[in-house]
């Protein structure tokens, strides 16, 4: 590429995400409004012509809990924490609520909206890194999110690591099914991939200081460096934190982290790739989209400045295989 590249990767998951670690009653509320939170979203990106891609997990593609069990694998994996397998839940659950679980109106209209990339986050919301999944079960279930994603119309053609855990022996398995591009993770010891017990608290609070402080980079890079076998890797490059009351005296510094990162991109001709997950912005809905505004916004100038191009996972793999 002769310009730098705006790629937003966003990770749609409800529920599915944060089942293992939340409960339902404490974050009921953030999932509610995502139900706001994506038309928001959507007509902000319309609006300064973004494209986006959004990796969307398998079950949400289904209307309830049977046709979520239908549209299922039937090898499956067996994580040795019993309480990450999502089936058990599923399955065991006597009160599931659906607007928390699935959301086949939500994918429609992102799929329906202009320049947004329907993609994979893994039908199960599958952990890659945990004891007890095999690649075979990978493979099985992956196979199952194209399926379901086939018959709504749609094709798959890149992917996103639920918890990050990318997993480079799985790569050949996302070729195997066709899929072009995967997120990465920004390089260094506190973004690296790991299981649940590896992000400790100094991961965490790293990375907080990270998303305030230059503490590790830029992490943008060439189109160029993601060259090779398929999938082609788009590393992220910075985690769009969401809005919190008690450090909103620090938004200056959490914008400017970001923006110095994208200008730096957009001058150097590289890639600044920006991720976050629909229940971010569930709480402190105005606030967090008034931010993101300001970050588009910073795109605008930059693209009249600097002729930066706004680019999904699978234009940049497009863009990258044209060379």
């Amino acid at each position: 590429m002769n310009t730098g590249a705006f790629t937003i990767s966003i990770d749609f998951e409800l529920y599915w995400g944060v089942r293992d670690t939340r409960s339902l009653d404490d974050y009921h509320e953030r999932l509610d409004g995502v139900r706001q939170a994506i038309p928001r979203m959507l007509s902000l990106f319309e609006q300064h012509d973004i494209h986006a891609t959004w990796a969307v997990v398998g079950f949400l593609f289904c209307h309830d809990r049977d046709e979520a069990l239908s549209a299922a694998p039937s090898e499956r994996a067996g994580y040795e924490n019993r309480a990450l397998c999502p089936y058990r839940y599923l399955e065991q659950s006597t009160d599931l609520v659906e607007r928390y679980h699935f959301a086949p109106a939500l994918v429609e209209l992102i799929a329906a909206t202009p320049q947004q990339e329907v993609a994979s986050h893994t039908f199960s919301h599958y952990y890659c890194r945990e004891a007890g999944q095999t690649a075979a079960t990978f493979s099985a279930d992956i196979a199952a999110a194209i399926r379901i994603a086939t018959e709504r119309g749609l094709a798959i053609r890149s992917l996103v690591f639920p918890r990050n855990q990318w997993h480079p022996d799985y790569l050949a398995v996302l070729a195997e099914h066709g899929i072009t591009a995967y997120r990465g993770n920004e390089h260094g010891w506190l973004y690296a991939a790991t299981d649940h017990v590896g992000q400790n608290t100094v991961r965490r609070m790293g990375r907080l200081l990270d998303s305030y402080i230059n503490l590790s980079g830029h992490h943008t890079y060439t189109l160029e460096s993601c060259a090779g076998k398929l999938p082609f890797n788009f590393p992220a490059s910075r985690f769009l934190r969401p809005h919190d009351p008690r450090l909103a005296w620090l938004d200056g510094l959490r914008l400017r982290r970001i923006t110095q990162a994208m200008r730096h991109a957009a001058i150097h001709h590289e890639v600044f790739h920006l991720w976050w997950h629909p229940h971010n912005f569930g709480a402190h809905t105005d606030q967090n989209i008034r931010f993101l505004e300001r970050v588009l916004e910073e795109f605008e100038r930059l693209r009249r400045r600097y002729g930066m191009r706004s680019l999904g996972m699978a234009e940049l793999a497009d863009a990258l295989a044209a060379r």
